[in-house]
């Protein structure tokens, strides 16, 4: 068994998206919330261990996305009604680019833990692709010039935009859940326009009928590989699905009850694990493979504990463990092959934030913007806690031995031995 970091390593690199050593989109290279990074800061504070803080106009909960020397976010100024790309220099925290990318003379309402600029960039080399759901999609290259935008991709997002874009070969993925249409849709990654679009085929008859709640979701696709075939993973109201990359062809789903759904799957030792979302949350452990529906064949272990199954935080695997987190901050460590729970613990706070795995340490940030850092194991055992001013949903980027943590007005860069009280902005 190979020591942790070494692990890490193995579980980053072998991924078919990116390099270790940048954080291109969502959740790190993998898309899974795993880093390679060593030497990452144990503790830090406003006043310690913080190499720069840059201002960030605006409101948004996009995580950062990292490539080289540039870090990339959205952001919605004017009440949503300018929607921004931001770019700021990984050595100085400087900010670079500030391109206004869509101009909306009314954005509409959005739920009050959202923002009109919560889907996270994806940068695949030079170009960066951003999305703000319903309000449009567009592609920048890294000296900021807006290359195509689209807003052809209608639909009612209600609470605002969620899901992020996966890029994968020549094609933009994007999960499209509205309370009116719902459909997974692939861009060409040159044009914006459509390659293909898949409406959701396995919505409920009674969500359908209005018996229960509209079936909108706020997921991002996962790519995994599954006996040797790529897949895109897309999680919906009502069910999972694996399509065929190229095509949008449906390859296997399975099945629930849920809608709203937030959390992105992680995929680890052949299986996938799930949170049905919103209604009754049920937490899935399933093999993925197969053909059809595979509801019934493929279901390892659940947990139906709703109050501790977590409805917006991506849950982590880290070696035979799966870490999740409710957004009431109830952390649960389970055996990745039997569901058997090793502990439980309230952490204190909501989160929304998802956990990063880093250094042997797990990083879980709060929305009051602390963040706990635990050791990995069938023990809870807490190693630090640590605050930053201003509240925090987004999920944290660890490249290199840095942190890049954002907060609703900051972007902070923390290392071991960062020039306390550096302020960029």
């Amino acid at each position: 068994m190979p020591r942790l970091p070494a692990l890490i390593a193995l579980l980053v690199c072998t991924s078919p998206l990116a390099a270790a050593s940048d954080w291109t989109q969502f959740r790190g290279p993998d898309g899974q919330g795993h880093s390679s990074a060593q030497n990452v800061p144990l503790t830090w504070s406003e006043t310690e261990n913080i190499t720069w803080k840059t201002a960030v106009p605006g409101r948004g909960w996009s995580s950062p996305a990292i490539r080289g020397n540039q870090i990339w976010l959205t952001t919605a100024v004017d009440d949503g009604r300018s929607l921004r790309a931001i770019a700021v220099d990984r050595t100085s925290g400087a900010i670079l680019h500030d391109v206004e990318v869509f101009q909306l003379d009314d954005p509409g309402s959005i739920h009050a833990n959202n923002s009109h600029a919560s889907p996270t960039p994806f940068i695949d080399g030079d170009r960066i692709f951003v999305h703000f759901g319903a309000h449009g999609t567009a592609c920048l290259a890294s000296d900021g010039e807006v290359l195509w935008k689209t807003q052809e991709l209608k639909y009612n997002h209600r609470h605002g935009p969620g899901g992020s874009p996966v890029v994968w070969k020549d094609l933009v993925f994007l999960n499209c859940d509205g309370s009116d249409v719902q459909y997974v849709v692939a861009l060409d990654k040159h044009t914006g326009r459509i390659r293909w679009k898949h409406e959701r085929q396995h919505i409920s008859q009674q969500r359908k009928d209005g018996e229960l709640p509209v079936p909108m979701a706020y997921c991002t696709p996962l790519l995994i590989e599954v006996d040797g075939q790529t897949q895109l993973v897309s999680l919906g109201s009502d069910a999972i699905v694996a399509h065929e990359p190229s095509t949008g062809e449906e390859i296997w789903w399975f099945a629930y009850s849920g809608y709203s759904n937030v959390a992105r799957p992680v995929y680890a030792q052949g299986m996938l694990f799930v949170s049905s979302g919103f209604g009754n949350p049920v937490l899935y452990a399933f093999k993925a493979g197969g053909s059809g529906d595979i509801t019934e064949t493929a279901l390892v272990w659940k947990d139906a504990k709703g109050s501790v199954v977590p409805l917006d935080v991506s849950p982590l695997v880290v070696g035979d463990e799966l870490y999740t987190i409710s957004d009431a901050g109830i952390a649960v460590c389970y055996d990745v092959a039997t569901g058997k729970t090793h502990w439980l613990k309230r952490l204190g706070g909501k989160f929304w934030a998802s956990p990063v795995l880093a250094d042997g340490r797990i990083y879980c940030v709060n929305a009051e913007g602390k963040t706990i850092v635990m050791a990995p194991g069938t023990k809870y055992e807490e190693l630090a806690v640590n605050e930053l001013d201003g509240a925090a949903q987004a999920s944290p980027a660890i490249v290199d031995g840095s942190i890049f943590l954002r907060t609703d007005t900051h972007l902070y860069r923390i290392d071991e031995n960062g020039t306390a009280d550096a302020d960029a902005s």
